[in-house]
């Protein structure tokens, strides 16, 4: 490669083998929603090769970067492209905290006879309590109870805030170039990112089992779980982030100057973050 070209990577299969991938999965998970029978088999085969496209791509990428095929004008279409993934994550959220607020602010005080649903009201629900939390006029999966937002969400949000301050100690040691300290809080953060799944999860368990409250609990079942679950598998996927991070670090990959991967993992985590203080806020407090 001419000093100063831009690296143009050879052709790949690994598009065409994603998008394969991700519609089995879609294909999958609406089959399996609409308790088809083949829905649960469709989405583990769409999973399993997006993951195995996933793998592949990146580790191409891995040894690209690691041959000194990449300089400056590579790196800066990686930042824009990362730039545009978080973007387009926000984006996703956004339509979810949407659906939150035009609930809670519009439909259910309109259902509750305010405005121009004063009708509406008095026709079909006229006993109904235009307060929220709500499982809605219809009363949609039967009385639950929430969980306090001063229990375990505020342990988790520690939790998460914390760990945004050791993904930045981490970084901080990757530019002094101190590998043992890298890992050390590289380590540190996967261990407080499992520990919120585990806490996220007991938090789930209890409101099936002892709080009544499901996916199938109106339009607050139904919002709580889509945001906080979707954050979960960001969670998720932020963390196997951090785990590839994790030993590419320790086998010595990355350098002071060098080291995009590591800070596109650590922009996605405080991006997971900012999340879910949004969530804590306005879904477990207010």
């Amino acid at each position: 490669m001419a000093q100063g070209a831009y690296y143009v990577p050879h052709s790949t299969k690994w598009p065409i083998v994603g998008s394969v991938g991700m519609f089995i999965f879609a294909i999958g998970a609406a089959n399996w929603l609409n308790s088809g029978p083949t829905g649960p088999w469709l989405f583990a085969i769409g999973a399993a090769i997006i993951i195995y496209m996933m793998f592949g791509w990146f580790s191409e990428v891995v040894r690209e970067s690691e041959g000194g095929l990449y300089n400056d004008a590579v790196s800066s279409s990686f930042r824009q492209g990362m730039i545009w993934f978080i973007f387009s994550e926000v984006m996703f959220f956004a339509a979810f905290f949407g659906a939150l607020f035009y609930a809670r602010m519009f439909a259910v005080p309109w259902l509750g006879g305010e405005g121009t649903g004063a009708m509406t009201n008095e026709l079909l629900w006229p006993q109904y309590d235009a307060t929220w939390p709500t499982h809605g006029p219809a009363e949609r999966g039967g009385d639950f109870e929430t969980i306090p937002g001063f229990g375990l969400p505020l342990l988790n949000t520690l939790i998460l805030l914390t760990s945004g301050v050791t993904i930045t100690m981490a970084h901080w040691a990757l530019k002094k170039a101190q590998r043992t300290a890298l890992v050390v809080w590289m380590v540190a953060t996967i261990a407080l990112a499992v520990t919120f799944l585990f806490i996220q999860g007991y938090e789930y368990v209890h409101a099936y089992r002892d709080l009544g409250l499901t996916l199938g609990s109106g339009i607050y079942g139904s919002t709580f779980f889509m945001l906080t679950g979707f954050h979960g598998l960001h969670v998720i996927v932020g963390t196997l982030m951090l785990i590839v991070i994790t030993i590419r670090c320790a086998m010595g990959h990355f350098t002071k100057n060098n080291h995009f991967g590591f800070e596109a993992a650590a922009w996605y985590w405080h991006f997971v973050d900012v999340v879910w203080l949004g969530l804590f806020i306005f879904v477990y407090v207010i």
